[in-house]
């Protein structure tokens, strides 16, 4: 069975496996709009040529074409800045004071008009060719390159696992803390699904802290993942 996540949790062997993605997982919105695009210009487009070249299909809102490009625009700044707690959701009111404020004054529609010739209009072959790239790129990451490198979670241990090169490097879970970070709302909690950033910091004589970033079903993650820590191996051989 395809392990879609995250963790894999094994009751019988008492195992989680914990993936760190990176931030191309939150692109998935790109793609799902561009296909769903495409299929509005195929269904609804109409066709132009341009210059004598073959008719290509456009659709005649322009204002689908505005949407989509302001989303990929909103995507690069979400996947590269992250805005935690109480900074993410300032950042969500105040976005949403100014759009309230300017459709209360009514000044949206004196900025429209202040750019006559703002349109924007992408044909069908971009939405097919650009919504095919960008799935190909998130499925090889998501499937192949984030499951490269993973975390063995066993009562008693915490192993980290490379598969190419097999290296790997085990903590023992005595002293250990694992714990979440607080959440980038439009990141991780919209774009995510509930994706968070773990942190394991070893105890002894040499301290670590390890972050393991953009987990997806983070909190479903640390509470099985401290709870395994929390067993001592010789409880599972005897039970």
């Amino acid at each position: 069975m395809l392990n879609l996540g995250l963790y894999k949790a094994n009751t019988r062997n008492q195992e989680v496996l914990i993936f760190s993605h990176s931030p191309l997982v939150y692109w998935w919105p790109g793609w799902l709009l561009s296909y769903t695009l495409a299929a509005m210009t195929w269904l609804r487009g109409v066709s132009v040529s341009i210059g004598g070249a073959p008719s290509e299909l456009f659709l005649a809102n322009s204002a689908l074409h505005v949407i989509f490009t302001v989303t990929l625009m909103l995507l690069i700044l979400f996947t590269n800045v992250k805005m935690r707690g109480i900074y993410s959701v300032t950042f969500v009111i105040t976005i949403l004071f100014i759009a309230v404020l300017f459709a209360w004054l009514d000044w949206w529609t004196y900025i429209l008009q202040l750019l006559p010739h703002f349109t924007v209009h992408i044909n069908l072959g971009f939405y097919l060719f650009f919504g095919t790239v960008l799935l190909l790129i998130w499925a090889l990451a998501f499937l192949i390159f984030d499951r490269l490198t993973y975390w063995r979670v066993r009562p008693g241990q915490i192993i980290e696992e490379r598969v190419i090169g097999g290296g790997a490097r085990s903590f023992e879970t005595e002293g250990l803390l694992f714990e979440q970070r607080p959440a980038d709302l439009f990141q991780q909690t919209i774009l995510g699904l509930g994706a968070g950033d773990l942190v394991l910091k070893t105890g002894g004589a040499y301290r670590t802290e390890i972050l393991i970033p953009n987990v997806l079903l983070a909190s479903r993650t640390i509470k099985r993942t401290q709870h395994l820590i929390a067993v001592k191996p010789d409880e599972v051989e005897n039970s």
